[in-house]
């Protein structure tokens, strides 16, 4: 049965820990901008969609922030999914795994 957006649990991974993180959007369905700016410490976040229903949210400024860390573990599912984005670019700073009905 494939994931839903009721189903799926949504993972920060963040560039400081091996291990992903279970989050849940504060009204239960689905995270707000307010929300994730918190959440990824960002002003400004961009969506990379991995497959039909899976994405990452991201950071837009990330690689402008000093120190900017290098995220393995987004930019490895993002290389995964996508594998023309190999070797051209990576994703720095937090992110966030959802489901994409799980983003308003």
């Amino acid at each position: 049965m494939p994931a839903t957006a009721t189903t799926y649990q949504p993972q920060l991974l963040d560039p400081h820990s091996a291990e992903p993180r279970t989050v849940s959007p504060a009204n239960g369905r689905n995270f707000r901008l307010a929300e994730l700016y918190q959440l990824l410490d960002c002003q400004t976040v961009e969506v990379v969609r991995l497959s039909d229903e899976l994405i990452l949210i991201i950071d837009e400024e990330g690689k402008f922030r000093q120190p900017a860390y290098l995220n393995l573990l987004a930019t490895y599912l993002w290389y995964q999914h996508q594998p023309q984005a190999r070797g051209v670019d990576s994703i720095v700073g937090r992110a966030l795994l959802c489901h994409d009905k799980q983003f308003k």
